[in-house]
């Protein structure tokens, strides 16, 4: 299968932000801290409260690409197409999620940890396999082992992804990571630190 446009764009960012914090108020401050930092694309998780106005209307902003992130079926996938959604990210394998995103030309991630999960993902009909949770798991080696015995895959490895990590994942195999808590830190996002926010940015960017 080739690979979706979509992945190109996405291998360029090296960089995913995953948006998760208890008000879509916050995620909406962390979305505008990190796109003035220079960051374009972001994974809103269905986990915010009123996930999905916030989706729709940073959907409509041309410079941004926006997904969907931690979603539940087919239902809240279309959901979150029509809102807007150029891509669909699920922590598991579903493959109900694939019809739904082949219709609208979206691209689509399913979460794996083994060889024998990652197979199951691309016939469920994965662009992206986003191994979760990585760090946990061994980090960037766990990701250089499948990518060895699994060559061409799309890995983007998600959970406890640091900063400073972000260099090996790609020299491991990866073609982005995805990043929540070290870049969208809701407790600096609360207190109003847009400094510290935008620093880490800058410094994934980098």
């Amino acid at each position: 299968m080739p690979d979706h446009r979509l992945i190109t764009t996405l291998r360029a960012a090296r960089v995913v932000p995953v948006v998760r914090t208890s008000s879509a108020r916050l995620a909406e401050t962390a979305v505008t801290w990190l796109r003035d930092a220079g960051i374009r694309i972001f994974e809103i998780t269905l986990t915010i409260p009123d996930a999905l106005p916030l989706l729709r209307d940073l959907a409509t902003d041309p410079d941004l690409l926006i997904g969907a992130g931690t979603v539940t079926d087919a239902a809240a996938a279309e959901r979150c197409l029509n809102a807007g959604a150029r891509f669909i990210v699920a922590p598991w394998v579903d493959a109900t999620l694939a019809a739904p995103c082949r219709a609208a030309d979206a691209a689509l991630m399913l979460g794996a940890l083994t060889p024998t999960e990652v197979r199951a993902a691309l016939a469920a009909g994965a662009d992206v396999v986003k191994v979760f949770p990585a760090a946990s798991v061994g980090g960037p080696g766990h990701v250089k082992a499948l990518a060895s015995v699994l060559p061409g895959v799309a890995f983007c490895p998600t959970g406890g992804v640091e900063p400073g990590h972000v260099a090996a994942y790609l020299a491991a195999g990866a073609a982005f990571v995805g990043m929540g808590g070290a870049l969208v830190d809701e407790r600096r996002i609360a207190v109003g630190d847009r400094a510290a926010i935008q620093e880490v940015a800058r410094q994934v960017l980098a």
